[in-house]
């Protein structure tokens, strides 16, 4: 066991340098900053999003470009029926996992009501945890899509 300790030890210190790295970048680029005021993106989500897409104009919609991450749910029809089931899963799949955990996070602190009114809450007292964190991860997508064109950070909603 202690060959693997040693091992482990510098892939430990390598992720530790990397996410330094990440995080020095993340400070030093606008958009990232922006990015990672949205509820259930953090710095390496914002990074990675950042980088990925230079220029959130590419996309005509926020729907577009959650279907570039495959997070829209695909169709299925047969004999004048449609219906959908599960999501896409096409596109950028690194991203597309960040922000399902980011929304699995927001789904657990609106489990322990830190979010009263918050959508995901609502969303809760209809269907399972997993189920919850897919919808707004996607929500999440269209949320950054309109950060990175219009600029500016995200304002949480406020109750009517």
């Amino acid at each position: 066991m202690h060959g693997l300790v040693d091992q482990l030890r510098p892939l430990g210190e390598e992720i530790n340098r990397l996410e330094a790295r990440i995080l020095e970048w993340r400070r030093a680029s606008d958009v990232s900053r922006r990015l990672a005021t949205i509820p259930g993106i953090g710095p390496i989500t914002a990074s990675a999003i950042a980088a990925a897409v230079p220029d959130g104009t590419l996309f005509r919609s926020g729907r577009q470009f959650a279907a570039w991450l495959g997070l829209t749910p695909k169709a299925h029809s047969s004999g004048g029926k449609d219906w959908q089931a599960g999501i896409s899963k096409q596109g950028d799949g690194y991203i597309r996992r960040l922000l399902f955990v980011g929304a699995t996070a927001v789904v657990r602190l609106a489990r322990q009501g830190n979010a009263a009114r918050c959508w995901a809450a609502k969303l809760l007292e209809r269907k399972p945890a997993k189920l919850t964190a897919v919808p707004l991860a996607n929500k999440t997508a269209r949320i950054a899509w309109a950060v990175l064109t219009r600029g500016g950070t995200y304002a949480a909603p406020t109750a009517a």
